[in-house]
């Protein structure tokens, strides 16, 4: 089979086959945006703007061909991801690992345009984004670790601007941590009934059980107090402020969604955080132009 032919499975591996599989990026997305903001006080350079939004998609595309292929034993055997492309024998282990490097290797040279601090701080990035799929098998609550990995654009984004990372910046990461969390969690029920089948793939769905709602509604709480004190620090005012009062109103709705656990809620749940990070960034971006 030629490589045209193939470009579906490609796709599917990258999440690019429908739209609503993207939200992984734009969940990626939208805290470094955010941190971009602060860290510049107000527009950020446009170059920066493009290699962070282009580099947020390769390395999500790049984590999710590194997941399937970590998981590629045991996809084949829960619901939602048993017509993934390895799990099906549609693509070849090769082939993904091929792809994956291909994508690392245009977000390295995209790094390259920046300062040192930010190549270093990507290389602990790349570091998370190839280790995190492996964590699914020895962590309680794998989620965390994939908080950080989500995050670590916020430092990057504050190194890229002020060839520094002040304590803000992790401030913002450890609020975005409780966010990728609570998200990621509900993502986690979808699959919770075929992983404890499997009893070999571990989540935040499993270990906190029967607690597992009030778990996520406490995350988006610790998200929301220590990104609203970190816009607070920077000196973001009443637009900021109601741009948090809409993703708080968002998470209200997403309770309403995961109450019952029931698999498609759940599923849509975790797409709905996309409008949460949305209104956070556009809290944090018409802050700057309300002032301005």
């Amino acid at each position: 089979m030629n490589i045209v032919a193939r470009l579906p499975h490609y796709a599917h591996l990258i999440r690019v086959d429908t739209l609503d599989k993207q939200v992984g990026t734009t969940l990626l997305l939208w805290p470094t945006m955010w941190g971009l903001w602060i860290a510049a006080g107000d527009l950020p350079p446009l170059h920066l703007i493009l290699i962070f939004a282009f580099g947020s998609f390769l390395m999500h595309s790049a984590g999710c061909i590194l997941n399937d292929y970590a998981d590629r034993e045991f996809d084949a055997h829960v619901e939602r991801t048993r017509s993934r492309p390895l799990a099906t024998g549609a693509a070849s282990p090769r082939e993904a690992i091929y792809l994956a490097v291909f994508l690392l290797l245009i977000a390295f040279m995209l790094i390259l345009t920046l300062n040192a601090l930010v190549f270093w701080l990507a290389l602990v990035a790349l570091a998370l984004t190839v280790s995190y799929p492996f964590t699914k098998r020895f962590l309680p609550v794998p989620q965390a670790y994939l908080g950080i990995a989500f995050g670590f654009g916020i430092p990057m984004g504050f190194a890229a601007v002020q060839d520094t990372v002040p304590a803000l910046a992790w401030l913002l990461l450890a609020g975005n941590l409780f966010w990728v969390i609570a998200f990621d969690t509900a993502y986690a029920m979808v699959d919770r009934a075929d992983d404890i089948k499997l009893g070999l793939i571990r989540s935040s769905a499993i270990s906190f059980g029967r607690f597992d709602v009030l778990a996520v509604i406490l995350c988006y709480a610790a998200f929301f107090m220590l990104t609203t004190l970190g816009g607070l620090l920077a000196g973001r005012g009443w637009v900021f402020l109601t741009g948090m009062a809409v993703a708080m109103t968002a998470a209200g709705y997403i309770y309403t969604l995961i109450r019952r656990r029931e698999r498609a809620q759940c599923w849509q749940a975790f797409v709905f955080n996309n409008w949460v990070g949305a209104a956070v960034f556009a809290g944090v971006a018409l802050d700057y132009f309300a002032r301005g």
